[in-house]
């Protein structure tokens, strides 16, 4: 299954892009990374079927273990994308969401859009560390 990371906004050259560049390279599913504009820009058209995932403020929170049991009932039941959307600094719309298979939050504070990149990033790495058998949370 692939894991698609689409943000709104430019990441650049800065120690949070290194970060998510870090987590990234160590993912061993199928990885995709595209930026969008802050305002407008096409999402790229999806492989089907296909999970949309919105990082929200008004997304659940949940250990790193059931993200992983998700990932892992959505890869074997064929599902062929599960894209994680990260929006711009006014978040997501309410049409977004209601379309979105999830939503999930890093926590109840507010995180920079740079850093919440990255968190996903690592998040995804330690899911399919998991879903693999390693000792993820040995491992840093």
């Amino acid at each position: 299954m692939l894991l698609h990371v689409i943000a709104r906004g430019k990441i650049g050259r800065s120690p949070e892009a290194e970060l998510f560049e870090r987590y990234a390279r160590r993912i061993s599913w199928p990885f995709r990374y595209n930026e969008l504009p802050e305002t407008g820009g096409r999402l790229p058209e999806p492989q089907s079927p296909c999970r949309t995932v919105l990082l929200d403020e008004r997304g659940g929170q949940m250990p790193s273990e059931q993200f992983a049991r998700i990932l892992g009932r959505w890869r074997d039941t064929g599902v062929r994308e599960a894209r994680f959307l990260v929006g711009a600094a006014d978040g997501h719309g309410d049409e977004a969401r209601a379309g979105a298979d999830l939503l999930i939050a890093f926590g109840a504070m507010t995180w920079p859009h740079l850093m919440a990149r990255a968190m996903l990033a690592e998040q995804l790495w330690r899911a399919t560390s998991i879903l693999a058998g390693h000792p993820y949370h040995r491992a840093g």
